[in-house]
């Protein structure tokens, strides 16, 4: 087959226009049933790796107030999600993320990277994470964000992650400031991200249970983001 000598003559397209427009979308996959092999080995009885992205964020020399955030993951039945996955991302107690991002003129906490993994009991559905309490952050535009957990859950059943945050209850002046939560219109569902604060055996404790919709005991489905 010879090209046509005509250099303004128009070069067939190489293929036809119904074939290029046609292809489908790449389907997606759930979470599960075996996530947590790949991802909290340790959880799934797996002590394959020296390191593990688990749920201990802290050291003995992260700056910060200790904290052991704990909840559920809870379904429309209310029942809670015993295999569901969570990832954290958080700032360290000066408010600042471990990540070049982050220009903040605010101090880098070596002993703290922010993130962490970890999923439910296999036998509740209570997760846990031990963490410091992170600092406000100062946003790009000179807002401040109040103190908060940014949590990703994953789960049977959720094609893509659910996003939302966690924030404190005994930061109230903050959280009447914060630009997200000013967002959301209606106050029991501003509550749904809030995180009760107790004491129990020498730690601070802050609990919350993610919602995944609305549920027969009246607790409200948990404010989740478009991200």
């Amino acid at each position: 087959m010879s090209l046509p000598t005509d250099p303004y003559r128009p070069v067939p397209p190489l293929l036809p226009r119904a074939m290029v427009t046609r292809f489908p979308e790449t389907p997606s996959q759930t979470g599960g049933p075996y996530v947590h092999i790949g991802l909290a080995p340790q959880q799934a009885g797996f002590d394959i790796f020296d390191n593990n992205f688990g749920n201990v964020l802290v050291t003995d020399e992260t700056e910060g107030e200790r904290i052991v955030l704990e909840g559920r993951v809870i379904d429309g039945t209310g029942t809670p999600v015993r295999d569901a996955l969570l990832e954290s991302w958080q700032a360290n107690a000066h408010g600042r993320y471990a990540h070049p991002d982050d220009a903040q003129d605010k101090d880098l906490d070596p002993n703290f990277r922010g993130w962490g993994r970890t999923g439910g009991d296999f036998e509740t559905g209570v997760f846990t994470i031990e963490t410091i309490k992170p600092g406000a952050v100062t946003n790009p535009d000179g807002s401040v964000s109040a103190p908060h957990i940014l949590l990703v859950i994953f789960a049977r059943g959720i094609n893509l992650g659910l996003h939302t945050r966690v924030y404190f209850e005994d930061e109230a002046g903050l959280n009447a400031e914060d630009p997200v939560l000013k967002g959301i219109e209606w106050e029991v569902r501003r509550n749904t991200l809030i995180a009760s604060r107790s004491e129990r055996d020498g730690r601070t404790v802050y609990t919350i249970d993610i919602r995944l919709q609305d549920t027969p005991d009246g607790g409200a489905e948990t404010v989740f983001f478009d991200i």
